[in-house]
């Protein structure tokens, strides 16, 4: 599939609004439906740096969303009609110096094909722990030499 990835803008809003609700009420379907809303994509990514991955079409088919000073990959959210065709490992590809620098992530445990998915990127799991949402892994991305 055709893809290219560019920083977000305020044009994205509205269809990273959207993805990021139905996606999450996808994926965390042991929560409950109502408790995610449309804003919180503002709340949840303030300050954050945000990729778009955009089809042939130029329509939005997933996103991530980084805190830069601590390469925290906070979100990282594809479009259910685009999966397992190479969206989420461009995404990844395309964060600074991705292969140089290790990026770290929280999965929870329960989101069994996220964690399949990053573990085929080659992350690691350094830590665990429990959260208000239930028991997550801390993973870490493949280790590179640093400048």
């Amino acid at each position: 599939m055709p893809l290219s990835i560019r920083s977000a803008t305020p044009t994205d809003l509205p269809a990273l609004r959207e993805l990021f609700l139905l996606a999450r009420r996808a994926t965390f379907v042991w929560q409950d439906a109502d408790h995610f809303k449309l804003e919180d994509f503002d709340t949840q990514t303030a300050g954050e740096n945000v990729l778009v991955a955009l089809d042939g079409d130029g329509d939005l088919v997933g996103f991530i969303a980084v805190w830069t000073p601590d390469r925290f990959i906070h979100h990282l959210y594809v479009d259910a009609t685009n999966q397992r065709q190479g969206v989420g490992r461009a995404l990844l590809g395309a964060l600074p110096q991705w292969g140089v620098l290790r990026y770290a992530l929280k999965c929870l445990t329960r989101n069994e094909a996220a964690l399949a998915f990053y573990r085929a990127q080659g992350f690691i799991a350094v830590d665990a722990g429990v959260a208000e949402d239930g028991a997550y892994l801390l993973l870490q991305s493949p280790a590179y030499v640093t400048p």
